[in-house]
């Protein structure tokens, strides 16, 4: 009896995570870009629905082979997930870098995003504790772009009362990649021929693959720092960082 009383919470929990994971994709669907993460979110939101609402069948008529892989598969993701964002939380600059460089993301005609935003305000309060330092501000022009992204973050500082002359602008990368390689060019011009150290600002859940890319790039980095999206964004953004990391892993 106890048995049949936990199984039916369980099921219960099932429904309202299933649930809760739906309402979470649809309102994504609508306030934001449709994208890989969006759709993991909706299957993720779906299927605990779908084992909810046909319990019975899952428990008694799915091999156990079956609902072993399929545990074993939420396990890694939220495992996965959760040192994605674990360790992009971990902030380990000491603000006495010589160059911060922030990674770009989309902004609507030229306007900002508020993930960029964001990152941009990071960057100003890394700034703020290491005024020494400069800003290189990477992003090229994508889809519904009326300018760079770079441009749109440069303007956004200059309205922080940063200064003109410490803030770098790179605007031809469509990519992580070329974030770190085209900013890379632009530093080593200007710290010609001398030492230099970077940090680099992006969302707390793309530290760890942004921190890959650059090493692959033959950026120096020492240290980042993170900035934090809205929290409706924490499963779209975190399932597609996980795709993404698992793709480094086994195509790099």
């Amino acid at each position: 009896m106890k048995k049949e009383v936990l199984h039916k919470i369980f099921r219960f929990l099932l429904i309202i995570i299933g649930a809760l994971v739906t309402a979470n994709a649809l309102f994504v669907t609508f306030v934001s870009n449709f994208n890989i993460g969006c759709i993991c979110t909706w299957c993720a939101g779906l299927f605990f629905l779908a084992v909810g609402v046909f319990y019975k069948f899952f428990r008694f008529k799915v091999h156990w082979i079956i609902k072993s892989v399929l545990v074993l598969g939420v396990a890694f993701v939220v495992v996965l997930m959760s040192f994605v964002y674990i360790y992009g939380k971990n902030d380990n600059v000491d603000y006495t870098e010589d160059a911060v460089i922030v990674l770009g993301a989309g902004i609507h005609g030229e306007s900002l995003s508020i993930t960029l935003r964001n990152r941009l305000d990071a960057a100003v309060e890394y700034y703020k504790k290491n005024p020494d330092a400069v800003i290189v501000v990477s992003g090229g022009q994508g889809p519904q772009e009326d300018i760079t992204e770079a441009l749109a973050m440069k303007r956004y500082l200059l309205e922080q009362d940063i200064p003109f002359e410490k803030i770098l602008e790179e605007g031809r990368s469509t990519s992580t990649a070329e974030n770190f390689r085209f900013s890379k060019e632009i530093l080593d011009s200007y710290f010609y021929n001398k030492e230099y150290s970077v940090v680099f600002v992006t969302d707390d859940f793309h530290i760890y693959r942004a921190e890959m890319t650059a090493g692959w790039e033959g950026v120096n980095v020492t240290g980042h720092c993170h900035s934090v999206g809205a929290l409706y964004t924490f499963l779209p953004n975190g399932f597609r960082e996980c795709l993404a990391v698992l793709h480094e892993w086994v195509f790099k």
